[in-house]
């Protein structure tokens, strides 16, 4: 056929793969209109139609509607601002998705009631400014407020989860966690007390916290230990909670004796709560960074020694 040929609805349809229905309503809508009909009343096509339609069907395909459609064939909009525009909304369907599958898969696992999911999906689907609202409030409880000790400006700028522009899965169901875990009031309370001992171990030692100097000594004492599989009660134990005990002693000025052990077995029992370490593994998944190295290994270790050893000293010190 030249450029010239007409077609029939039906010939339209074979050259496309569209229905001769699909078609007919296209026509109807002004979207594809006949090029001119035959003696009969019979509508016809010109060639231009075929590329219509192929546009038509594809626009289609990315979910543009037939509005924006024929806006775009009569030139009342281009084609990159109407790409534009749906990749934009994509973008939010797509992290709406994500949220939404980030509740369920969480809600799957845990068994959650649904309270508990409509509290997951609310915290899904806070905005950059309420989720800083909540991290701010959750940190403000922790470390004193809006003007916090200057020593822990640090501290609370490491524990601030910043979630990602284009979060992956991954990241979005760990700062749904992560947020439900923070306005837990038993885990404040805990962070809370981590925080005290750790402005009161500031100023004992003048400077650094023990409580920090403290789990980098037990990991660098301990880890040997457990690679040599040495039990923590038995006397091959003995030479490895001292120079624990008497480098934590140096770093604050104090006598290591059985008082300073007791200060540093609260204080190791505090750091060692499985749900601090949890937050900070999911803490680095929302914020990209590598996975912190568990020690709770060498902690367990370190807390079991120092209790066999302090078991008979205090009624409340038990193995």
């Amino acid at each position: 056929m030249n450029g010239d040929a007409l077609y029939s609805i039906g010939e339209l349809a074979r050259r496309t793969g569209l229905t001769v229905k699909a078609i007919r309503f296209y026509s109807d809508c002004g979207i594809v209109p006949p090029a001119d009909r035959s003696p009969a009343g019979y509508r016809r096509y010109g060639l231009d139609a075929v590329a219509r339609l192929d546009l038509v069907r594809t626009l289609r395909d990315l979910g543009v509607d037939l509005p924006t459609i024929r806006r775009v064939l009569e030139r009342e909009t281009t084609l990159p601002e109407v790409a534009a525009a749906h990749a934009a909304a994509l973008s939010v369907q797509i992290r709406t998705l994500r949220l939404r599958r980030a509740v369920l898969t969480a809600v799957a696992e845990r068994g959650s009631t649904p309270e508990e999911m409509s509290f997951m999906h609310q915290l899904a689907k806070l905005s950059e400014d309420e989720r800083r609202r909540l991290v701010d409030d959750f940190l403000g409880s922790v470390f004193g407020g809006p003007d916090p000790d200057a020593g822990f400006t640090g501290i609370m700028r490491s524990m601030t989860p910043e979630l990602p522009h284009e979060p992956v899965t991954e990241q979005i169901e760990a700062w749904v966690e992560l947020a439900e875990l923070s306005q837990d009031p038993d885990f404040r309370a805990l962070m809370r007390r981590t925080a005290e001992q750790y402005a009161a171990e500031r100023a004992l030692g003048g400077g650094a916290g023990l409580r920090r100097d403290t789990v980098a000594v037990v990991h660098d004492e301990v880890a040997p230990a457990l690679a040599a599989r040495i039990d923590p009660g038995s006397p091959e134990a003995d030479p490895i909670v001292s120079a624990v005990t008497a480098r934590c002693a140096d770093a604050i000025g104090r006598t290591d004796d059985a008082d300073l052990r007791y200060r540093l077995l609260t204080r190791l029992e505090t750091a060692n709560d499985p749900r601090r370490e949890r937050y900070l593994r999911l803490l680095a998944v929302i914020n990209g960074w590598p996975a912190p190295v568990s020690l709770t290994p060498v902690l367990d270790w370190f807390i079991r020694a120092l209790r066999v050893r302090l078991q008979g000293k205090d009624p409340a010190v038990t193995a």
